[in-house]
């Protein structure tokens, strides 16, 4: 655990440095020891042959040898000259034939010499010195007695150049991993140079400066989903910001307006006597103005809970119909004032809240009612399929600019003047309810405007829930 937690404070730089320098050690560590056992086994390979060869010598020797004296002079002519070979002939009673002029063996009978007829090829290590030994019997053309033959080569000049080979390769080795851990530190670096790069783009981003991105084009393929969806949050972020930004100045402006209306009226008040009629009006006037503060502090909070994306509270299946026909009922009054004809058509089932779902179809026929001109006509269209409901909120009148239509659903946005009624008491954000209203039933609120009519539509989306009972 403690080892994880230092490795978790290393940079990625130093953490790829050290992983590829451990494996260069690895690899180069691997490759020396295999080297090194393949030469020791080569020489092993070199005294194994050069002793078969001596062998061979000596047989051949033996094989015309006389007597012992001639065996024995025939060997030493032979044999002497070499001051690495030692060779050691004994008699089957242990006397001494032959002992190179040079050895310093001291070989007792039976102690390694093997009466075998076959070969015996091993190690033989006196006084700090190791030998490659070969021991085998033949018989001399003298005598039937087979005689024992021991054949030992130094391994002096092996050691010696194993020793420093070995030097030489620990030398090589320590550079090589030296070297390698420097090019991997270097490699590393340059190779997380985009994300300094995106680092220092993402310090430079505030408030206040939200257009910088990340440069897809220059970093490698590996980052380049990264930069994009960095982007992409910045360019989320940078539009919420903005959408914040407009919200909080227009709800300045229209807070504005009422509170100034509630400080003059009082002020005007306080400056004179006035009867209690008086007083009773301008208590009035700034209740109504205190109810159009609620009712947008109120519209102000339902938007922060939809946006939130906050469960409907009461799911159910209802007659889009029966809730749309009700609606028109209760408007009846205000449609007869301004003699306009109100019209329902269809009928499907909607699948979510009921309350939301009259408010947002309350909130189409409010701004309808309010921009029909006399004597026109309102129509609300119901349509099913078997994967949505939509209803749609028709109404004759002035055209409403393409340009203007997808910022209807913004808050506090209002059309242009030529739409605008004074005596208003809207605050700009019924159509952005309506549209929160849709999405969190997982639909949505589209408009159209063009001659001479203007239409809303919201768009439900069956999700299989059956009718409540």
């Amino acid at each position: 655990m403690e080892s994880k937690l230092r490795l978790g404070k290393l940079s990625l730089t130093r953490r790829l440095t050290l992983f590829f320098t451990v494996v260069a050690a690895a690899v180069v560590l691997g490759l020396g020891g295999l080297f090194l056992v393949e030469i020791e086994q080569h020489f092993v390979e070199l005294d194994r042959m050069a002793l078969q060869e001596k062998r061979h010598l000596i047989e051949e020797i033996l094989g015309n040898a006389n007597s012992v004296d001639d065996a024995s002079l025939r060997l030493s002519e032979a044999l002497n000259y070499h001051h690495d070979l030692y060779v050691l002939v004994q008699n089957p009673q242990g006397e001494r034939i032959f002992q190179s002029s040079t050895s310093n063996l001291n070989v007792q009978s039976g102690d390694a010499l093997s009466t075998e007829e076959t070969s015996v090829f091993g190690v033989w290590r006196h006084h700090d010195t190791e030998f490659h030994t070969l021991s085998f019997g033949t018989a001399p053309a003298y005598s039937a007695s087979a005689l024992q033959v021991l054949i030992a080569a130094d391994t002096k000049h092996h050691t010696q150049f194993l020793t420093e080979l070995r030097s030489s390769l620990a030398f090589y080795v320590i550079a090589a991993i030296i070297v390698c851990g420097l090019l991997s530190w270097l490699a590393a670096r340059q190779g997380l140079a985009p994300l300094r790069e995106m680092k220092s783009r993402a310090a430079v981003v505030t408030g206040q400066k939200l257009s910088e991105r990340m440069p897809v084009e220059a970093v490698p393929v590996e980052m380049a989903d990264l930069a994009q969806e960095l982007n992409r949050m910045l360019d989320r972020l940078q539009e919420d910001f903005q959408r914040l930004t407009d919200f909080a100045s227009d709800l300045a402006h229209e807070l504005r307006t009422p509170i100034s209306n509630l400080l003059t009226q009082t002020q005007v008040a306080l400056t004179t006597k006035r009867n209690a009629a008086t007083y009773r009006d301008i208590l009035a006037s700034n209740a109504e103005e205190f109810q159009r503060l609620a009712r947008m502090v109120s519209d102000m909070l339902f938007l922060a809970k939809t946006e939130r994306g906050v469960d409907l509270p009461h799911k159910e299946r209802f007659s889009a119909r029966q809730d749309a026909l009700a609606l028109l009922e209760f408007y009846e009054a205000v449609a007869e004032e301004k003699r306009i004809r109100l019209q329902l058509k269809g009928d499907g089932e909607v699948e979510g809240d009921r309350l939301m779902f009259r408010r947002a179809v309350s909130n189409l026929l409010s701004n309808a009612l309010r921009y029909t001109p006399e004597a026109g006509d309102i129509t609300i269209r119901i349509t099913s399929t078997a994967q949505t409901t939509t209803v749609a909120v028709e109404n004759t009148g002035t055209d409403i600019d393409a340009k203007i239509l997808p910022r209807l659903f913004d808050r506090f946005y209002r059309a242009d003047a030529s739409r605008a009624h004074p005596d208003s008491d809207g605050s700009g954000l019924g159509l952005a309810i309506t549209r929160a209203i849709a999405e969190a039933h997982g639909g949505s609120v589209t408009a159209t405007s063009g001659d001479g009519r203007t239409c809303f539509t919201l768009m439900f989306p069956h999700r299989g829930s059956q009718p409540s009972s």
